[in-house]
């Protein structure tokens, strides 16, 4: 092992010498105490170091050495459930061994040793197997089967697999070209796992939250990124979207986030209920927190592990979401660690490679074929959370995750401070997998195309119509724009506005949510033609079934097809009659008047 020694200290960026063959992203251990770090750069024999332990009291003359590995993440059953810190050392475990301080330099394997998984073969030795075939596969818990792949770079024949039964992870379970092989695999973090295809995007990645599926859809594969100032629900946002969408596995990545909120997420999700499968939601989940106190180099180290985990299961054929709150810590690391490194500084002292560093995060999303066979398809969707100070989305961060994203969702100050959650700024969020996702969504509604182009219309037409408003009042507008105010108000406050906490309306399947919005159209169009024969538009504001359209997003998510159906149908015969009852009365006074 290569020993160097430490030449120069500066916080989490520590300057060696004596480093002679060390590369760039190897791994080292650094001091007496052999804290993890990572090599940033190497000039001559010097090696520029950033680690992801806490430095204080280290000394220029300590020893560092140089293991000759990057930085990789441990791949294999174990996973599941477990709540890791940003450079894979298991938390509980951790707990288990010192207690709740953690001391610096205390080293854990990722993934436990000891436990015994009940291993199923699925191939018969003989066969030639390559990158990426399954093997066999352990069920980690009720909701996920973990398959065992040939590692990448490895191919031949298959000369021996072991029989049904428990094995450790580092228990040999595959014998290739006289190569023992355990399910225990290692990956770089900083390295895309490698795959046979991209392929285009036609699928939605429902996550439950109507403003996001019915107005901005998120394409399974996609990225996207949700802005927002303090207080608007960037934390709730992201627990909300990891606990109902439809992704067969999730990650949480918290990445320089308060210790009390990391510690309430993880708190939470420990007693959530999976509403697909009735178990435990960790038992399809993966944590990672980083939290702000802990040393800043991680946090980018954290991100890279999340993706790099979700890479490995996209690989077996599932659906990942990885979300991270949020990015913005990790660009202010990434700024810190830079002008440690008296690097020359870009917009607002962050480096010049931000966008770039971004976008090697964000371009790991996608949906592809897998390596290997049998012939599987899997995706990793991506949403970061971006903190801009001030909630000012000119600011780098945000602007530099705008060019590599496919979706925002921008979280509204104003918004929040009425108390409407989500608060997505419908007027400045956008989504380009609209066109991706419209068959999907076509198949559920005939009608979504002109639906969401009804909605958006009329909520542009609302935002032009205020400042009107405020100057002369909504009295003093013609009838038409009147019924536009009221419409608009129905769609924000009955369609788009979701309380995350309801029993009933936390998560909206995709028929509900088109159906809701059907029975706004309806109102709309039905009120439309009652005001062309002089109906009063009081008349139309007072209508009882205005109340029956507020309550329908009460209706329990868990409500079988055909009764949802028939609740809707009721809904919409209820606004036609009632629209009948006061044209009727119209066109008959016009009547009696004539004669």
């Amino acid at each position: 092992m290569l020993k160097g020694k430490i030449h120069r200290v500066s916080g989490p960026v520590i300057i060696a010498e004596g480093m002679h063959g060390v590369s760039v992203y190897e791994v080292v251990e650094v001091g007496h105490d052999r804290l993890i770090g990572e090599v940033i750069g190497v000039e001559g024999e010097k090696a520029i170091i950033q680690v992801y332990e806490d430095t204080t009291g280290i000394q220029v003359g300590e020893p560092v050495y140089a293991t000759g590995n990057p930085l990789s993440a441990e791949l294999g059953p174990g996973l599941i459930g477990s709540i890791f810190d940003g450079i894979q050392r298991p938390l509980t475990k951790l707990e288990e061994v010192v207690g709740f301080l953690i001391r610096r330099g205390v080293k854990q394997p990722s993934l436990p040793r000891d436990s015994k998984w009940y291993f199923t073969p699925v191939v018969k030795p003989g066969v030639k197997v390559s990158s990426g075939d399954i093997v066999g596969y352990v069920q980690e818990t009720e909701a996920v089967k973990h398959y065992i792949m040939v590692p990448h770079g490895v191919h031949g024949t298959l000369e021996w697999v072991a029989s049904e039964g428990k094995y450790s992870i580092e228990e040999p379970v595959m014998r290739i070209n006289g190569k023992d092989i355990s399910m225990l695999q290692k990956w770089p973090v900083r390295k895309p796992r490698p795959y046979v295809e991209k392929l285009e995007i036609k699928q939605p990645l429902v996550v439950g939250t109507r403003v996001v599926d019915f107005l901005f859809p998120l394409g399974m594969g996609g990225k996207a990124a949700i802005p927002g100032g303090f207080g608007t629900g960037k934390t709730v946002s992201l627990q909300t979207f990891t606990k109902w969408s439809h992704a067969d596995i999730t990650i949480y990545v918290g990445c320089g986030e308060r210790g009390n909120e990391m510690a309430d997420a993880l708190h939470s999700f420990r007693k959530l209920i999976d509403p697909k499968t009735g178990r435990p939601l960790m038992e399809r989940s993966v944590f990672i927190a980083n939290t702000s106190n802990m040393p800043v180099a991680a946090r980018e180290a954290s991100v890279f592990l999340g993706v790099t985990i979700g890479e490995y299961f996209r690989d077996m054929g599932y659906n990942v979401l990885l979300v991270a709150d949020s990015t913005s810590r990790w660009a202010e690391a990434m700024r810190e660690i830079s002008g440690r490194l008296e690097e020359l500084p870009g917009e607002e002292g962050f480096p010049a490679y931000l966008g770039s560093r971004l976008a090697s995060f964000y371009e790991r999303s996608g949906l592809v074929k897998a390596m290997g066979s049998p012939e599987r398809v899997g995706s990793l969707t991506i949403i970061g959370a971006v903190s801009p100070p001030g909630a000012d989305f000119s600011e780098p961060v945000t602007q530099s995750t705008l060019r590599v994203v496919r979706a925002l969702y921008a979280l509204d100050v104003s918004l929040a401070y009425r108390r409407h959650y989500p608060a997505i700024n419908w007027l400045t969020s956008y989504s380009l997998y609209t066109e991706d996702v419209s068959k999907w969504w076509i198949n559920i509604e005939p009608e979504y195309p002109t639906l969401r182009e009804l909605f958006m219309k009329i909520l542009q037409r609302e935002a032009e119509l205020e400042e009107l408003v405020r100057l002369v009042g909504a009295d003093a507008l013609p009838v038409e724009d009147r019924l536009i105010l009221e419409v608009a108000r129905m769609i924000r406050e009955d369609f788009l506005q979701q309380d995350a906490l309801s029993l009933e309306d936390a998560y909206s399947p995709p028929l509900k949510t088109a159906l809701m919005a059907k029975a706004i159209k309806l109102f709309y169009e039905k009120a439309q033609e009652a005001i062309k024969i002089g109906v009063p538009f009081e008349k139309v504001r007072e209508m009882r079934v205005r109340e029956k359209i507020a309550r329908m997003k009460n209706i329990p998510f868990s409500t079988p097809q055909d009764q949802l159906i028939t609740f809707f149908n009721d809904l919409y015969k209820s606004i036609i009659d009632e629209f009948n009852e006061i044209t009727n009365e119209v066109e008959s006074r016009v009547q009696s008047s004539r004669t």
